[in-house]
């Protein structure tokens, strides 16, 4: 359970970042991807997933 709460807290500091340092880079991102088709941002978002918990996976077998 220390491992999601510290994962969640890594998650909310680097997209705060995001916001409070680019909020303009962010709304360009927003548009950008208003343009893109569902199903390529479904492709992306899975890949994403994959990657991610491929990387969960990957800092678990090294002792995190």
């Amino acid at each position: 359970m220390g491992i999601a709460i510290l994962a969640l807290g890594l998650v909310l500091i680097v997209e705060g970042l995001v916001y409070a340092l680019a909020p303009s880079i962010v709304e360009r991102m927003l548009e950008a991807i208003r343009n893109v088709p569902v199903e390529a941002r479904r492709t992306l978002g899975l890949l994403a997933l994959v990657i991610g918990a491929m990387l969960v996976w990957l800092g678990k077998a090294l002792g995190a």
